[in-house]
């Protein structure tokens, strides 16, 4: 494991922690030096996480915890201050996309669920850890910092994501509201927007080629972002070097938002009688 520098002696919490970009968070963090908490409702793939750290030389624990329900996340936010006594950062990047496609036929049960992980979750791990965020600064420490995970579909949607786009939406007027509120404590949030990366959410780019082809017509880069890259900009967020960033939403998307038309038609794909959207 590299030496760190840059959150040297930071307690940070990290939810989606046990996959894809959560996991990619979790290992940069410890690479620069922080005391990672990892949550997550999947805990074979989160403690095996956690080992990975601790095999590298970072520190780290994984705690069960669905954003969703108020107490998970206050146990969560209890075994962080117990085992470190502060929080310094929390990254909320637990989220789900839509079981479902069609938006005439979506169930109000599948849209409750998007909502409550995305984005009441966001809420409710934001409120319990800036509670205690305040506290500190109250009582002497240091200002701490929260990044949310937004989405490129909180700016443009997706007709078979309608849900989901909802709640990438609701993220991103959350944490411009969360930073004016928590600015008189000097404490940071910003949120970070990813286009298509290289998680098993964008599986069915790599099984299908013509989505694929679809997607990279419609990224001037020219391919799909990888979960590092985000770590890399959830690191610099976390830094002093964004000390004076606040209500900000980094998009990393491989220059999609920059375009004014989109290459090719969207793309449906016969699937059974579903359609899938890509």
């Amino acid at each position: 494991m590299a030496s760190g520098s840059q959150l040297d002696g930071k307690v940070a919490i990290v939810t989606g922690a046990a996959n894809g970009i959560g996991r990619a968070i979790a290992h940069a963090f410890a690479d620069e030096g922080a005391k990672v908490v990892l949550a997550d409702i999947d805990e074979d793939a989160g403690e095996e996480v956690a080992a990975e750290i601790s095999d590298r030389g970072g520190e780290a624990m994984f705690r069960y915890c669905d954003v969703g329900e108020r107490l998970d996340v206050r146990n969560l936010v209890c075994a962080a201050t117990d085992a470190h006594d502060r929080v310094d950062i929390l990254v909320n990047n637990a989220g789900v996309v839509s079981r479902e496609g069609d938006f005439l036929t979506l169930e109000e049960e599948e849209f409750d669920r998007i909502i409550r992980i995305n984005l009441k979750g966001h809420f409710l791990a934001g409120q319990a850890v800036a509670q205690r965020m305040v506290a500190q600064v109250e009582e002497g420490g240091e200002p701490g910092t929260i990044i949310n995970m937004s989405s490129i579909n909180a700016v443009v949607a997706i007709p078979g994501q309608v849900a989901y786009a909802a709640s990438k939406g609701g993220i991103k007027q959350l944490t411009e509201g969360m930073s004016l509120a928590l600015a008189p404590w000097g404490i940071r949030v910003n949120a970070i927007g990813p286009g298509t990366i290289q998680t098993d959410q964008a599986e069915t780019v790599n099984s299908d080629e013509e989505a694929k082809r679809v997607l990279l017509s419609r990224t001037p880069l020219g391919r799909i972002g990888k979960p590092s890259e985000i770590a890399s900009i959830a690191v610099f967020l976390a830094s002093d070097g964004a000390s004076y960033m606040t209500g900000q939403t980094v998009y990393a998307e491989g220059g999609r938002l920059s375009l004014n038309y989109t290459a090719l038609p969207l793309a449906k794909k016969k699937d059974g009688d579903k359609e899938k959207e890509v």
